[in-house]
This record gives C-alpha cells, sequence and structure tokens, in this order.
C-alpha cells in the first residue's frame, strides 16, 4: 500500500472592485499554463484563518482581511515520491488592504488582477471554478 498523508491548508479568493467587473487574484505560471487561487498548507499551530493570511501575503505580496468564509475544497493526488495525497482547503473571501503584487513569492512567475470571468476560464481545477462561484455569490450578497 502507498504511504499516505492529510494535509490542510487555506487560501483566499482576494476580490476588488475593478472599473467595470469584480477582480480576483489568480497566481500564476503562464508559460506553463497554471492560475490558480493563493493557498497554502498550515504551519504548526497556525489557524486556518492565520495560514490563509499569511499564504496569500507569501503568494501574492499583498496584505489581506478576511470578510468570510467561502468553503472547503478536498481532492486527492500521488506526488513524485509516490506518497497519496489527501488535501482539504479552506478558502476565505478577503479584500486587499495594502502590500504590492510585485512582491509575490518565486513560487510564481506572476500574480495578477483578472475580472471574474476571465478568472474562470484560466482556473485549471473545476473545484477552485466553484470556490470562485461561491465567492461571486457572497459578494454579491454583499452589494
Amino acid at each position: 500500500m502507498l504511504p499516505q498523508k492529510h494535509v490542510v491548508a487555506a487560501g483566499g479568493v482576494v476580490y476588488r472592485r475593478g472599473r467595470y467587473d469584480t477582480e480576483i487574484v489568480l497566481c500564476g505560471r503562464p508559460r506553463e499554463g497554471v492560475w490558480t487561487l493563493p493557498k497554502g498548507s498550515l504551519e504548526p499551530g497556525e489557524t486556518l484563518e492565520r495560514a490563509a493570511l499569511r499564504e496569500v501575503e507569501e503568494e501574492t505580496g499583498l496584505k489581506t482581511a478576511i470578510q468570510e468564509t467561502v468553503g472547503a475544497i478536498r481532492y486527492q493526488f500521488t506526488g513524485p515520491d509516490g506518497t497519496r495525497y489527501h488535501k482539504q482547503v479552506e478558502h476565505h473571501l478577503m479584500v486587499p488592504t495594502g502590500g504590492s503584487l510585485a512582491h509575490h513569492d518565486a513560487e510564481f512567475d506572476t500574480a495578477r488582477w483578472f475580472p471574474v470571468e476571465e478568472a474562470l476560464r484560466l482556473l485549471r481545477y473545476p473545484n477552485e471554478r466553484a470556490i470562485v462561484r461561491r465567492a461571486v455569490r457572497l459578494i454579491q450578497q454583499r452589494e
């Protein structure tokens, strides 16, 4: 039987009102066709909220504030060493309070604002698209 590991992570849907539409931040490696929501694993003793704030700042360069929880996604994958990972990621609806996308983590080539519809086309994984759609409904309820 393959070794298994359970991972808990947190991230965010960071949004702002653009000139014409709501925009969200995606982290990407465009040459590889990879665009994703900012997220990462919890550090020992860290809460989901604190991890989301830290990971979003590390991966996007933006300081943010959490408005509410959007929901969690679960998925599995096999790592290069054959370990089977069971990952749960809790996403939060977040707004920028400072920082700059220019200071994003080197893990990604870029972090950029996209209109929601474009972001939905770029996101590779259906579960992340579902989180963005849920976040948009929450944003609309706030307006």
